[in-house]
């Protein structure tokens, strides 16, 4: 793990500590079973209908993998490098019955017998802790069965652009589309460093590792506001989020 990779995992280990101080509150969370949004489910719908073995990448607090299992999977094989998060997860999915299982590991490279997955899932803030974009997608063709399918929900690759003005929209001017990193200054903070990915970038190195692209969806709503937060830039006008689902041939 380089140095960068390094320091970024410190900071995601320290954010993660908020999984444990919330415990209660996201194990109430996961039983209402609301964190897969409505486009997710819309999507997801055909493949969970197989009762597909997912493998999460980047699981974070690990409420996607409970809803994952509610809407169809058999089981869910989580992946993150924080052993917080992990821990959290695995007892949260213990105490609800869900076979859901937490390995720690750093992605591309998680220890994973290749061929396991039917669907690779992954969402909510992950490829911007990706510093090598082609690596991680030839990591999840590994991962798929043949015919197994790839679900990206993710962050709008233009928000590190967006101001949150309450009243008008706005661009930040240290912050460029094309810019390889940023320094986080919102959550988690403590400086962590994000890569940046353009859309082009990120559809073609999952068609470069050999996968057909199905669906590419575009949404104006974020997946994640600061509580108490609004901005111009979330009322409808801007890409804040997008999907994209890609098989193996």
């Amino acid at each position: 793990m380089d140095i960068d990779v390094a320091r970024n995992r410190a900071v995601w280990e320290q954010a993660s500590q908020k999984h444990v101080r919330e415990y209660d509150e996201l194990l109430a969370r996961a039983s209402r079973h609301e964190s897969l949004n409505a486009d997710e489910l819309r999507l997801l719908e055909p493949v969970l209908r197989e009762r597909p073995v997912v493998v999460h990448l980047q699981s974070g607090h690990g409420l996607d993998d409970i809803d994952l299992v509610a809407a169809g999977a058999s089981r869910v094989v989580a992946v993150d490098y924080s052993v917080t998060a992990a821990s959290a997860a695995q007892r949260r999915a213990r105490e609800l019955g869900v076979p859901a299982y937490y390995v720690v590991a750093e992605v591309p490279g998680a220890p994973l017998k290749p061929g396991v997955a039917d669907l690779v899932y992954t969402g909510k803030g992950a490829l911007i802790w990706m510093r090598d974009l082609d690596a991680w997608a030839r990591g999840v063709v590994e991962l798929l069965k043949p015919g197994g399918q790839l679900f990206v929900y993710e962050a709008h690759p233009a928000v590190p652009l967006w101001g949150w003005d309450e009243n008008e929209i706005s661009i930040r001017p240290d912050r460029s589309y094309f810019a390889d990193s940023h320094i986080n200054d919102t959550y988690p903070a403590n400086g962590a460093q994000e890569w940046q990915w353009t859309l082009g970038q990120i559809v073609t190195a999952v068609v470069a590792a050999g996968l057909e692209l199905s669906v590419l969806e575009e949404y104006p709503q974020p997946f994640w506001k600061p509580v108490g937060q609004e901005a111009a830039a979330w009322e409808g006008r801007l890409p804040n989020s997008f999907a994209l689902l890609a098989r193996k041939p």
